[in-house]
């Protein structure tokens, strides 16, 4: 389908303004802000009013349905309460499924058109309407979920969109801080409402084992749980004392795991169970410490990363059994073609002094370590191809010798990296992490929670772009889509993992959604501001942003043109170059600066009436 974003100008698609009648029962939108970018917007002049008097319509879809009963729901929790029965041409919102394919939809795309009739959503599949939902609801006012209208007026407009990438995933780490089934309930909720499709769940590290596994009880009755040092930063924990009782951490039961597999395809969301094998297995070697090289006992890993030698016995012939075990019983819980089984760098030490494992190299002719590793990896791949699955893993496997030809690799080491994997795999999902890990600080360190030491603004999300130019004509096919990772080292509840991902998973929904030509940074940069609103009203944590300004300058003559940007809309930056304090009495920055070379620049943001952040220094 044409980028029809590329060709037409820039609509006025970002404010939502609310116009209030006296009674506060009434609303007027006048500007829609999308997130992501739709492929194709157009305003028009005329509008359409939900009311009461609405009806909520479905053609080829039964009301019963879990698609439906999803849309019903979601609307009654808004409190629009739209009625079942009437004609569905007039005063309705309409969600039909088309008897003919529309070829420009493709599998998840939608059209919808607001009229004075009403609404009317068409789709080629009912992932298709639950998108086509998701944007209607941000055409609702921002204060939905909170405040009853009798009356919400609608522009009418155009919308035909579909994604970009059919992959567009989020991982979550449960293994170091373990969150509970409700919270994975709203993360999913979340993700839906930012048409993400694809959840990897961490579900086993050092730090925790958080799957059933009927076959192996003690992983859950040892693995899952650790010693409390809650109460401790990250990595400067004390080791367990003698005796001491492990009681932090959890797990789900099959049951549990149903119930979010089910709640999660709802949304159109597909599970992805992910593990880490051969390496980073304390959890393991804590409840089976006969799968070690040593045999030796071990307890669960508290941090600060993992243990260098937690690393599973590959010449013990009872190991690839048990993996075989694990894995089906995984694949059984989990719907998901995919199991992500990790594949991180794993120590080998344990391997190279082992005598089992050492004969198991000759055997097999291996003239490394590494290539072991690549051995046990392609075992289990060959086992999961067996049962119908495909593993995936991070692109560490390509160290390993070989790859199993239908692996996913999860590209993580920049444009090189993803070039190679999309050239050696069937599939590529790029986690690069200078944009796709968001346990990274998003903000001046001195101002934001402890977190991994690397800054990663949601500026420079913004500008992720999983086909990196280098690749050659033929190999972005095989670029899937992407990744972003949030990891919990630092994060000890929901909450701060809320806070971590938002506003950058909404910058992240938009590069995997949207097409280039629908991407503008100042665009969306406007748009944030509302969806802070409406993330707020739903009651998600989230970072109000950078405050740091943005300097740029360029030489002209023997000065310098200065710039002087920030990440937030709606900032008014202060400053001084005569080296004391800015103020709210000290000149504000409206158009670029001529500054002598050599100029101390100083500034001070406000942002809603207070200043944030402190002052920053620039020497020019």
């Amino acid at each position: 389908m044409k980028h029809f974003c590329s060709i037409l100008p820039k609509l006025p698609v970002l404010i939502l303004l609310l116009v209030l009648t006296a009674c506060g029962r009434k609303v007027q939108i006048t500007e829609y802000a999308i997130i992501p970018e739709p492929e194709y917007v157009v305003l028009k002049g005329r509008s359409f009013t939900l009311s009461s008097s609405t009806r909520l319509c479905f053609s080829n879809l039964g009301r019963n349905t879990p698609t439906a009963k999803y849309i019903t729901n979601s609307l009654r929790r808004m409190h629009v309460r739209p009625s079942f029965t009437g004609d569905p041409k007039s005063d309705c919102i309409l969600f039909a499924l088309n008897d003919t394919i529309n070829p420009e939809l493709g599998e998840e795309g939608y059209l919808m058109q607001v009229q004075p009739e009403g609404v009317f959503i068409s789709a080629n599949s009912e992932a298709g309407l639950l998108y086509a939902f998701q944007t209607f609801v941000q055409m609702l006012p921002a204060d939905i979920i909170s405040t009853s209208y009798t009356n919400i007026t609608l522009p009418e407009c155009t919308i035909l969109d579909r994604p970009r990438f059919p992959f567009r995933g989020n991982h979550l780490d449960v293994c170091r801080h373990f969150f509970t089934v409700k919270q994975i309930k709203r993360h999913l909720d979340l993700m839906a409402a930012y048409k993400l499709n694809k959840f990897v769940w961490h579900l086993a590290d050092d730090q925790g084992w958080r799957i059933e596994i009927e076959e192996y009880p003690a992983l859950t009755l040892t693995g899952a749980w650790r010693v409390d040092r809650s109460d401790y930063p990250w990595g400067s924990a004390p080791p367990p004392r003698p005796g001491e009782e492990p009681t932090y951490g959890g797990f789900y039961t099959a049951e549990d795991i149903a119930e979010v597999v089910e709640y999660a395809a709802q949304r159109n969301i597909e599970v992805i169970p992910s593990i880490d094998i051969p390496g980073h297995c304390s959890a393991i070697l804590a409840s089976y410490p006969s799968l070690g090289c040593d045999g030796k006992p071990r307890t669960v890993a508290n941090g600060p990363c993992w243990p260098h030698d937690a690393t599973l016995c590959l010449g013990n012939d009872s190991t690839l059994p048990f993996l075989y075990t694990v894995v089906d019983r995984i694949a059984s819980l989990f719907p998901a073609e995919v199991i992500h089984i990790g594949c991180s760098p794993c120590s080998t030490e344990p391997w190279e002094t082992c005598p089992k494992c050492q004969a198991l190299k000759r055997r097999l002719s291996l003239g490394s370590e590494a290539e072991l590793q690549g051995w046990v990896i392609e075992q289990v791949a060959e086992h999961l191809e067996r049962k119908g699955k495909r593993i995936m893993g991070w692109d560490d496997m390509l160290d390993c010798g070989t790859l199993p030809h239908d692996a996913l690799v999860a590209a993580t080491r920049g444009d090189s990296v993803t070039a190679i994997a999309s050239l050696l795999s069937q599939g590529t999902v790029v986690s690069d992490t200078r944009f796709c890990s968001f346990d990274y600080y998003q903000a001046d360190s001195a101002y934001q929670p402890v977190a991994s030491p690397q800054f990663l603004p949601l500026q420079q999300v913004y500008r992720f772009d999983p086909i990196p130019a280098t690749l050659t004509i033929r190999m972005p096919e095989h670029v899937l889509g992407g990744l972003c990772l949030l990891w919990t080292d630092n994060i000890k509840t929901y909450e701060q993992a809320e806070y971590m991902l938002l506003p950058r998973l909404c910058a992240f929904a938009e590069c995997l959604w949207s097409s280039p030509g629908c991407k503008d940074w100042t665009h969306f940069r406007h748009k944030i501001e509302q969806h802070k609103t409406r993330l707020s009203e739903s009651g998600y944590a989230y970072c109000p942003g950078s405050f740091k300004p943005i300097v740029t300058k360029t030489l002209q003559g023997d000065r310098l043109l200065v710039n002087v940007t920030s990440e937030v809309e709606g900032c008014y930056i202060y400053y001084t170059t005569d080296g004391s304090d800015p103020t709210p009495e000290s000149q504000v920055f409206v158009s670029p600066l001529l500054l002598p070379q050599g100029t101390q620049l100083r500034t001070l943001t406000y942002y809603q009436g207070k200043p944030r952040e402190g002052i920053y220094n620039y020497n020019l």
